[in-house]
């Protein structure tokens, strides 16, 4: 537990959801327990090195032996935090899915969050894992896996426990769309956000393709009309890091 095999440790925009625009270091843990169709992260199944960002936005990575110590991490994760005083809002847990590290996750996060807050990208299917570490975090970016888009089978019972312990955080969650998602699963994927609580931010994320939103830019604001009618608060977000051609 003290250590793990990581995919890379980079310094950039967050590019989805409310905190768009932000500066964030993104740990980006290995494997994943769905496969989704749009899915824009390939990796091996265990990777023997981790990419490490030698400076923030340098774009200028060495490659250093996995399994990492958590302390070469921390190590890094102070100098960045010492050297660029307030550059980064927060930390970002990224994947894969970080929460199949669940046993990692509980040794490393009390100490990780000493450095920045810890902000988790999450596909919302583990929710007995999430309830061991939820103590630890400070944000939570869920998505919500509607089947037409990610090709997986409905996974509202998961989603629905999920959302239950993520409430105890700032929370929001997102809906990967295409153009050709029923109406019927945003209807079921709202209903579903708006009966554990009704204020939590939706975020509308149309798949890109070749840089480019692939959804018309009409059926979005339809999507939007329709999520409105159960939440609060509908977004329509795109990936602005693809736009920008950052990581």
């Amino acid at each position: 537990m003290n250590s793990a095999s990581l995919v890379e440790l980079f310094s950039s925009i967050q590019g989805e959801g409310p905190h768009v625009g932000r500066r964030q270091a993104f740990l980006r843990f290995h494997g994943c327990n769905l496969q989704c169709a749009y899915c824009d992260t390939v990796e091996p199944a265990s990777p023997p090195h981790c990419r490490v960002e030698e400076e923030p936005g340098s774009g200028i990575f060495r490659e250093l032996p996995n399994p990492l110590p958590l302390g070469a991490v921390m190590e890094i994760l102070r100098r960045w935090r010492d050297s660029y005083p307030g550059l980064h809002h927060s930390l970002s847990l990224t994947g894969g899915e970080p929460l199949l590290h669940g046993d990692t996750l509980i040794r490393w996060l009390p100490e990780l969050r000493t450095i920045f807050p810890l902000y988790l990208e999450t596909n919302g299917t583990l929710p007995e894992t999430l309830a061991e570490v939820v103590d630890h975090l400070d944000f939570i970016s869920m998505d919500i896996k509607l089947p037409s888009a990610s090709g997986s089978p409905p996974l509202w019972d998961r989603h629905r426990r999920f959302l239950e312990v993520a409430l105890q955080r700032n929370l929001f969650v997102k809906l990967i769309v295409a153009p050709d998602t029923p109406s019927e699963e945003i209807t079921v994927a709202c209903l579903l956000v708006s009966g554990v609580e009704p204020s939590i931010p939706l975020i509308l994320q149309p798949v890109t393709r070749n840089g480019r939103s692939a959804v018309p830019g009409e059926l979005l604001l339809r999507f939007q009309e329709q999520a409105a009618r159960f939440l609060a608060d509908v977004r329509v977000i795109p990936q602005t890091h693809v736009f920008l051609n950052l990581l």
